[in-house]
């Protein structure tokens, strides 16, 4: 693992109105490493990966990736950070319904311009790494899941991201189904040394992370090695 941080939050403060949803956060994601954010409902958890991957800015503060300010980009520089050195894996997978899985994973790489027959080749590739190369021709409404789960999973890392981040990525699914999606994203992150970036309240998926930052009222108030 490197000894420097791909990305960096320092005293990130962010509000909803009247509602203070981050107080102060900072952390640092190294290469190749599986964070945990943990804390309880309400504690941040959601708002500091959203604005890690700069879906959301910061009231105060700053966040940064290769030492980059994310405030500082445009909207496309940012657009263009999360169609390809960002990843997104969510609880409910938000698969395009219309496209087949095959199609959803090839997406990303289809919208930065790479050809058909070249971006399906790739996810193909990808949907048989994570055993669900069966419903490559299904649509999302049509498979189980933690099938579709595992289709979201190939999509995030389609264009080769260095940072992942998963939101409940297990949160619709069974024990059985949540252990295995896990086990295929930190498998498959560290192949690339990607980092992942991980939003859970359950303390058996925080346990397959490398490292645990736990969030109360807002702030990370704890960061320790996963058991």
């Amino acid at each position: 693992m490197s000894s420097q941080p791909l990305l960096v939050a320092d005293e990130v403060s962010r509000s909803f109105g009247p509602t203070r949803a981050l107080n102060g956060a900072s952390l640092r994601v190294f290469p190749g490493e599986v964070l945990a954010l943990t804390g309880p409902s309400g504690s941040g958890k959601s708002t500091l990966l959203h604005c890690l991957s700069g879906i959301l800015t910061p009231d105060s503060g700053r966040v940064a990736f290769e030492g980059r300010d994310l405030a500082a980009l445009t909207d496309r520089e940012r657009s263009a950070l999360r169609r390809g050195a960002f990843g997104f894996v969510f609880q409910f997978g938000q698969l395009v319904p219309e496209l087949t899985c095959l199609e959803n994973v090839a997406l990303p790489l289809r919208l930065d311009g790479v050809r058909r027959t070249r971006a399906e080749q790739h996810a193909t590739e990808l949907l048989d790494r994570l055993e669900v190369a069966d419903v490559a021709g299904k649509r999302p409404g049509q498979v189980s899941g933690g099938q579709g789960q595992r289709v979201a999973v190939a999509r995030a890392l389609v264009t080769g991201p260095r940072v992942i981040f998963a939101d409940e990525p297990t949160g619709a699914l069974d024990s059985h189904n949540g252990a295995q999606v896990m086990r295929l994203l930190v498998a498959a992150a560290k192949e690339r040394g990607s980092a992942v970036v991980l939003v859970t309240h359950e303390s058996h998926i925080a346990a397959c992370a490398d490292r645990e930052v736990a969030l109360r009222d807002g702030s990370a108030v704890a960061a320790e090695a996963a058991r």
